[in-house]
């Protein structure tokens, strides 16, 4: 298969009165032709547009001709690596969900990709089914992100809790006049809380809306994610004053000061 080879999903034929919506389309960057070649079957199987391309170089190159709705990286590509073409994107304001694919299973890895912008990982050897999965939930949080960004526009241009000030369409987030820096998915948690001020949510129900799943064993992410925010915004992150911990439920955002 060439490397740039654009694979159609399998669609049926539109009758007289069927209005189709458009395949999602993912770019699939893997440097080992057998994984590739997989991937991109039963992602093509199952419905999505996929692009193919061997290296990060050329996954980086596509993104400029056109942006994909998904990415998956392989952490391990010749030219550039996954997590530098993770770390390239977010740098030019791109929010496209990514998945990262990598035979390194330490937290360390895992915790580096996720502070360049990656929205999840996938350790090889890996089940095709739970790939799939994967794919769909990270498809679906950003649906769901998109939802909420247009609520939260049509309410108001920025949304206020005291000092803290999100822009939700630009992304941005100003606490105390200072404008600070978020991963995606730390933007995206942070904006889930803000639109649903004092409102309570377990690690499940944040794991469901914000991350589009709820897999066993993945609560932790939730407080891993919870802990980053409490540090760049809270004085105290031992006694946070701004997204607090309600014991035996979950967590909730303050009620915005009159």
């Amino acid at each position: 298969m060439p490397q740039d080879a654009v694979v159609p999903p399998c669609k049926k034929l539109p009758g007289p009165h069927d209005n189709p919506p458009m395949p999602a389309t993912i770019l699939v960057a893997e440097d080992q032709t057998d994984i590739r070649d997989l991937i991109v079957l039963n992602l093509s199987n199952s419905g999505y547009a996929v692009t193919a391309v061997a290296d990060g170089v050329a996954a980086l190159a596509s993104q400029n001709e056109q942006a994909s709705d998904l990415l998956i990286l392989d952490l391990m590509m010749p030219g550039l690596d996954g997590l530098e073409v993770c770390k390239a994107l977010r740098a030019r304001g791109r929010s496209t969900p990514i998945l990262m694919l990598t035979a390194k299973a330490t937290e360390l890895d895992r915790v580096l990709g996720l502070e360049l912008g990656a929205d999840d990982y996938l350790t090889k050897p890996f089940s095709l089914a739970e790939l799939l999965a994967r794919v769909k939930a990270l498809l679906r949080r950003a649906d769901l992100l998109r939802a909420a960004q247009a609520g939260a526009q049509a309410q108001a241009s920025t949304l206020r809790n005291g000092d803290l000030e999100i822009l939700p369409t630009k992304r941005q987030v100003r606490y105390r006049g200072d404008e600070i820096d978020f991963t995606a998915l730390e933007f995206d948690l942070l904006l889930h809380f803000a639109s649903h001020p004092g409102h309570v949510f377990s690690r499940g129900q944040l794991l469901n809306a914000v991350w589009g799943y709820t897999h066993d064993g993945y609560e932790h992410t939730v407080t891993t994610h919870i802990n980053r925010l409490r540090a760049k915004l809270e004085a105290d992150p031992m006694r946070p004053q701004l997204i607090l911990t309600v014991r035996g439920a979950g967590y909730k955002m303050r009620e915005a000061p009159r």
